[in-house]
């Protein structure tokens, strides 16, 4: 296998893992063992290896000496702290994305939130919407063109899902999302900046009201 075919490899058992703690499938506290998920994913241990370490990187694994690598488990003070970093970072993300946005980004993230709005009339699908949230999300960040950033971001977003994997199965929490989705790409398109911002944070700041409510 050459280097190439091997990282392709890496990746892609690294999404496998991410949609399934993402899902549910693997919850917090499930061990994550490197010869189990290779032969439960039919592939050798050494992707499976590099994929763990790098949901370790991502915050949402975590090493336990003499036990290994499992999910990880945020608590509701943790999380806390994580979505007010994430108010930020999210808003000065808009805002770089305002001012580098073309009209093909614009069309993009129009039909990214057109996609999550249509889905809307039909039953929720906690993994198939997280996903598309991640998307959407991440590529605003890479519009900022901002790596530091994007990094942080990545690490923080994939925690806050990881705390509540059914953020996006709740009826009135799936329509505010995509409602505020969508003023987040209207201030980007009419070049507004610290609109931008200001929706995204906003945007971040009710997402942790929603799922800290008990």
């Amino acid at each position: 296998m050459t280097t190439s075919e091997r990282e392709l490899l890496t990746e892609s058992v690294h999404a496998t893992l991410r949609e399934q703690i993402f899902s549910g499938e693997l919850p917090p506290g499930t061990p994550l063992s490197v010869p189990a998920l290779a032969a439960k994913l039919n592939v050798s241990r050494t992707p499976v290896r590099e994929a763990v370490q790098q949901l370790i990187y991502e915050g949402i694994a975590v090493h336990t000496r003499n036990a290994g690598a499992k999910v990880d488990s945020l608590d509701a003070n943790t999380i806390r702290s994580v979505f007010e970093v994430r108010e930020l970072l999210d808003g000065l993300a808009a805002h770089r994305a305002t001012l580098n946005a073309t009209n093909d980004v614009i069309d993009e993230l129009r039909g990214m939130v057109a996609e999550q709005h249509a889905l809307l009339d039909r039953p929720a699908d906690a993994q198939r919407d997280a996903l598309l949230d991640l998307r959407f999300h991440t590529r605003i960040r890479d519009v900022a063109d901002n790596r530091p950033l994007s990094d942080a971001l990545l690490r923080l977003d994939s925690q806050a899902h990881l705390y509540r994997t059914d953020m996006w199965s709740g009826e009135t929490a799936r329509r505010l999302a995509v409602s505020e989705h969508e003023r987040i790409v209207d201030a980007i398109e009419t070049g507004d900046a610290e609109a931008a911002r200001i929706a995204a944070s906003a945007h971040v700041a009710g997402l942790l009201v929603r799922i800290t409510r008990t």
